[in-house]
């Protein structure tokens, strides 16, 4: 019997996903074709979505960039005939066209995503799942198991790169009748999916790692704080939750332990600063998502008034293959201080978007180029920005930095939870942190008057600027401003707000002081910029006339066009559709 799988995580199901898997399912069923169809979660290849592989005991095909058109011929020569239609498939036994993009990469947390169906708790049993959480209870304390966490060097891949085993020792030692674990899944980052891309492909994984983490702190309830935006995650995680349940893998007296545990899920509203712990606490607790003062910290005093460990998502993950393959395994891999391996979200201008696993240690270079494939178009790579809005931007002349906790916040950046977003020639820097700051201003919660009013007069100042009403001093007002604001602010959303501003300062100083010029160097920034057409190339040939959303271009046929700067929108329609270079932009 054939196996058909077809990649289902978000990307998937927005490439058209569900429509060919439905396809496929009707047809075998009507042609009565021996073969089982399931679904699984991101290959981490998106931008080859959508994606199917059809495999038996011997062979497995997978196809990508697939559209139900292409189900025909599909389940006709290669289901019915076991002809593969070689013109669609990127990987078999033999060859694999993409190569490039996995060579370098090491998977560890995305070990199940793509590999098995997330709504089969056999398929993650059948590779090796639950073994890591039997063997505990079975063979180490509570103690053991912290040990094994902290020689490994895992730490939390949510942001701040705590070392997890130290969490859970603080945890573990304090005396309370009651305790909890969260697990962090409020991923808000702007370009960041790699926890919904875990939750939606291996549920499991998360489940085990904390129920492993549950068992070392002494918790016996655990709750997986979710955004409410991920729906594919939420419900592949209940479907998990009620499967564990029905086998009593979740309840009293775990695998006939003296362990009992179990995991409900809070969906949370998506605000940013929710993923600060103790404002996740709130919200739990059916309050205002807002940071509190530290200490007492949540692992003395969290949810409820009890000892509470909060990890996030891709942290759990990790957890039960240190268990299973030993603590020197996975610190083996990367540096001296940042063990293991980081997943990244990897978007912006680059060839292959995806999710991607990569060893701590590897360059900057190495991802944009050996993995993602270098710049759409064949651009020119001007930057990196990583951790989100919490982050900052690394030019491209520090690419052959490596990806560690340390050297990435010597950079005034943050490693943040994974996001990586490339940018080309034509971004703009400037509204680059505009962007990100008008972001985190509308989620600042308010209670830090440094964050509530001065990130707001931050973006005032990079909204002036980039509509060319920038002036004199304004570069040095943000940066000294940004600083006070980091200084002053209580949580992390305040404290790493002006990341953005700052290291685009540092390091693309050049354009903010051609924007307080009055000209982007981009050609991003609507109000800096003029579309023109020369009289020398333009042979009237109404292109760019028809194109103009505004009747902004006026002329005759075989007659040199003009453009009515009080009519033009800036959308950039005519320089796009003219072949003759007669549109001018300046």
């Amino acid at each position: 019997m054939k196996k058909i799988k077809v990649g289902l995580g978000t990307c998937g199901v927005s490439a058209g996903g569900e429509q060919i898997f439905n396809e496929i399912k009707r047809m075998i069923s009507e042609k009565h074709i021996d073969a089982d169809i399931c679904e699984t979660g991101c290959m981490g290849m998106c931008y080859e979505e959508p994606m199917i592989e059809v495999g038996d005991e011997d062979e497995s095909f997978l196809y990508a960039k697939m559209s139900p058109d292409k189900i025909g011929r599909l389940v006709s020569e290669h289901l019915e005939n076991n002809h593969p239609v070689h013109d669609w498939i990127i990987k078999d036994k033999d060859h694999f066209t993409e190569s490039s993009f996995t060579d370098k990469q090491v998977r560890i947390v995305l070990r199940n995503c793509g590999e098995i169906n997330p709504n089969s708790l056999d398929d993650y049993t059948g590779r090796r799942g639950y073994e890591a959480i039997m063997y505990v209870l079975n063979h180490y304390s509570p103690p053991d198991v912290i040990d094994i966490i902290s020689k490994s060097g895992l730490r939390g891949r949510g942001g701040g790169g705590f070392p997890t085993g130290l969490k859970w020792r603080i945890t573990n030692g304090v005396i309370s009748g009651k305790k909890y674990i969260i697990c962090n899944a409020d991923e808000g980052d702007p370009g960041a999916f790699m926890d919904r891309s875990v939750l939606e492909g291996d549920p499991h994984s998360v489940i085990e790692g904390m129920m492993i983490g549950a068992y070392a702190i002494g918790a016996d309830e655990g709750i997986i704080y979710a955004r409410a935006e991920y729906p594919l995650a939420i419900k592949r995680l209940r479907t998990a939750l009620n499967q564990l349940r029905t086998r009593g893998f979740l309840g009293k007296n775990i695998f006939g332990s003296d362990f009992s545990f179990d995991i409900s899920i809070k969906e949370g509203a998506g605000a940013f600063v929710c993923g600060e712990e103790t404002a996740l606490i709130a919200s739990v607790e059916g309050r205002r998502g807002i940071p509190r003062i530290r200490p007492p910290f949540p692992s003395q005093r969290g949810l409820w008034g009890k000892p509470t460990n909060i990890n996030n998502v891709e942290t759990f993950a990790n957890v039960p293959w240190i268990i299973l393959n030993g603590w020197e395994a996975f610190a083996a891999l990367g540096t001296e201080k940042s063990k293991g391996t980081k997943v990244f979200a990897l978007a912006g201008k680059i060839k292959r978007s995806g999710l991607v696993e990569v060893p701590m240690g590897i360059t900057i270079n190495e991802i944009v180029y050996d993995i993602g494939g270098g710049i759409k178009n064949n651009g020119k790579f001007k930057a990196v920005q990583m951790g989100g809005p919490s982050g900052g931007c690394i030019p491209a002349s520090m690419g052959d930095l490596k990806i560690d906790y340390d050297e990435i916040n010597s950079t005034g950046a943050i490693m943040g939870s994974g996001g990586l977003i490339v940018l080309d020639e034509n971004s703009c820097m400037v509204d680059l942190a505009r962007y990100f700051l008008n972001f985190t201003q509308l989620e600042s919660c308010g209670k830090c008057t440094f964050c509530r009013i001065g990130t707001k007069r931050m973006l005032e100042t990079l909204e002036r600027i980039t509509v060319g009403n920038g002036k004199p001093g304004d570069i040095e007002f943000l940066a000294d401003l940004g600083n006070k604001i980091k200084r002053s602010s209580l949580c992390g959303l305040g404290q790493t707000a002006p990341n953005p501003v700052l290291t685009t300062i540092n390091y693309f100083r050049d354009e903010y002081e051609a924007h307080l010029n009055k000209t982007c160097p981009a050609h991003l920034c609507p109000s800096l910029i003029t579309y023109t057409i020369s009289e020398e190339n333009c042979k009237g040939c109404l292109l760019c006339k028809k194109a103009c959303p505004t009747g902004a271009i006026t002329g005759a046929k075989k007659v040199v066009h003009f453009i009515d700067q009080s009519l033009c929108i800036k959308c950039g329609k005519c320089f796009e559709v003219c072949n003759l270079d007669a549109v001018v932009l300046s």
